[in-house]
């Protein structure tokens, strides 16, 4: 069993396919194709946490439709579009506003993780390697040593694991670029 995160999916959200009109020609192949993406790694006994922005737009039995054709044990960190009818789908616990959590990576070890929709400049357990994972931003800031975009947008449609995470946030620069230049000053 794997943990997987994920945000903005936007399922039945007409407005995002002015964002993802390259990848989808329409409505119905973007929900479509971001379920088959979601199937393609996860599967039925995995977990996955949905950072918010499940679905915008659609309708309450829409909304239920896609969940249950969706793999894996779900949670939802709530997004700013996750109104009644996402919160009120058949999600593993209550929806909440933030999650503190604790993952093991594919070698074992103990990650300590601040789920959150909006990216934070801080977060509870920064000085304790606590690694931060959002979503809304929509690929548009720069990942960090300690936080990471996981939405769809960032991520080729698809939930990712914490080891491919682990390795993009490693891979990214500590301290952002203006900032270096600042301190270079």
């Amino acid at each position: 069993m794997a943990t997987f995160f994920t945000a903005d999916t936007h399922f039945g959200d007409a407005h995002i396919l002015r964002h993802r009109a390259a990848r989808f020609a329409s409505l119905e192949a973007h929900d479509a194709g971001l379920i088959a993406a979601w199937n393609a790694v996860v599967g039925p006994d995995d977990t996955v946490w949905h950072l918010g922005d499940f679905a915008a737009g659609a309708s309450r039995p829409r909304c239920a439709e896609i969940f249950s054709a969706l793999n894996g044990r779900k949670f939802l960190v709530r997004g700013n579009h996750d109104t009644n009818r996402v919160l009120d789908l058949p999600w593993a616990a209550p929806p909440v506003e933030s999650a503190r959590i604790t993952v093991a990576d594919g070698g074992g070890r103990e990650r300590r993780l601040y789920l959150a929709h909006y990216a934070h400049r801080a977060w509870p357990g920064l000085w304790r390697e606590t690694r931060h994972l959002y979503g809304h931003s929509h690929a548009t800031l720069p990942d960090t040593r300690m936080s990471c975009d996981v939405g769809v947008d960032a991520w080729d449609d698809r939930p990712v694991t914490l080891d491919a995470l682990i390795r993009r946030q490693d891979a990214a620069e500590q301290v952002p670029e203006e900032i270096a230049r600042d301190r270079a000053r």
